[in-house]
């Protein structure tokens, strides 16, 4: 029979399994999908807000160089997916769950003993086991080995057991030994969970490897300075949005402005930090003739469109990219394709 618990008993299974960084959080807006970072302390209320479908909670993993749990998101749809790496990481001995996300995917979660585990051992034993099952492709949260000076937070997740979309059987926990359907009772299953120390990520990363510690840091390559004017292509960050950012624009500020906001919130980036960067872009543009540079108001209305809509064009035909545009990139061959791919069409905007 089911145990009834009471908001606080609630409340202590949830935070022994889905807290990370005390001052900072993560969420979005359910209507919009827009995300954002709230730089202030996870009290009781956000957790709880979280629980009755108020407004959504995310947890940033890192702290240091540890994490308080290791999440792998299957966004494919297929959950075979998560059930094979599941059933990998358990025959590796670690104890590994799965929850179907808010869209129509499913993450998988190797919980940590309190003190947390090395971030740079758990991302190595995920990716081994990814690439066993040919699934390179696949997200590892978190996404760094460690904070430092270029990442302050890394990237949250979303937590489990969202109030508004727990009925619809999203952000919950599943069982695979029963076609997938979620648990009847998430408090009891929670109430079980097992978490992984540090002995069993040994071995775990001995099984796989066949070593005994984490593999060296390869080389990080360092991207040329603006003033070189090379620039390299990466598949996160196009390089027309490269040399945006370094140079800045003269025409159709409003335009690039929301192109490369566009970009950030396909990173990730939350919306506040987004507007912070494209403040401080604004200062480099020339505009030309009487134009004036966008001003803050603008530089956040853009993005507040850019973050409204999973957008996925490029825009590479548009007249605030073409003159970015590089011959080694590897999209500039299908300039005319880019903005015909699914996702919604970027609304008319004026210039600055």
């Amino acid at each position: 029979m089911p145990r009834r618990r009471n908001t606080s008993e609630k409340l202590e299974l949830f935070r022994r399994l889905f807290t990370g960084r005390a001052d900072a959080y993560g969420t979005y807006d359910p209507k919009t999908a827009r995300v954002w970072q709230v730089k202030e302390p996870v009290t009781e209320a956000v957790l709880l807000a979280h629980l009755r479908g108020q407004q959504p909670y995310g947890l940033y993993l890192l702290g240091g160089d540890t994490t308080s749990a290791l999440v792998i998101d299957f966004d494919d749809g297929n959950p075979d997916s998560a059930k094979q790496f599941a059933g990998a990481a358990q025959g590796s001995g670690l104890p590994a769950y799965i929850e179907r996300s808010k869209s129509k995917g499913y993450h998988v979660w190797i919980f940590f003993a309190q003190a947390g585990a090395s971030a740079r051992t758990a991302r190595a034993i995920a990716r081994q086991l990814l690439a066993s099952l040919g699934r390179e492709d696949v997200e590892v949260f978190p996404k760094q080995d460690a904070l430092d000076a270029r990442t302050s937070y890394g990237n949250f997740i979303n937590a489990p057991l969202f109030g508004l979309l727990v009925p619809a059987g999203r952000t919950v926990f599943v069982d695979p030994s029963q076609d997938m359907k979620p648990f009847p009772n998430q408090w009891d299953f929670l109430e079980h969970v097992k978490l992984a120390d540090d002995a069993m990520l040994q071995g775990a990363l001995q099984g796989e490897g066949g070593r005994d510690e984490a593999p060296a840091r390869e080389p990080v390559a360092t991207v040329p300075a603006p003033t070189s004017k090379r620039f390299m292509p990466r598949p996160s960050l196009p390089i027309c949005a490269q040399r945006m950012l370094s140079e800045g624009v003269t025409d159709n500020q409003r335009v690039a402005c929301f192109r490369l906001a566009i970009h950030f919130n396909r990173l990730g980036l939350p919306f506040d930090i987004t507007v912070i960067a494209l403040r401080a872009w604004a200062q480099k543009n020339r505009p030309t003739g009487v134009k004036r540079t966008i001003t803050d108001a603008e530089v956040e209305r853009q993005a507040d469109s850019a973050y409204k809509k999973a957008y996925r064009g490029f825009g590479c035909d548009e007249l605030a990219v073409r003159p970015f545009c590089a011959s080694e990139c590897p999209l500039s061959s299908r300039h005319t394709q880019a903005d015909t791919a699914s996702g919604p069409r970027m609304p008319e905007v004026g210039d600055a």
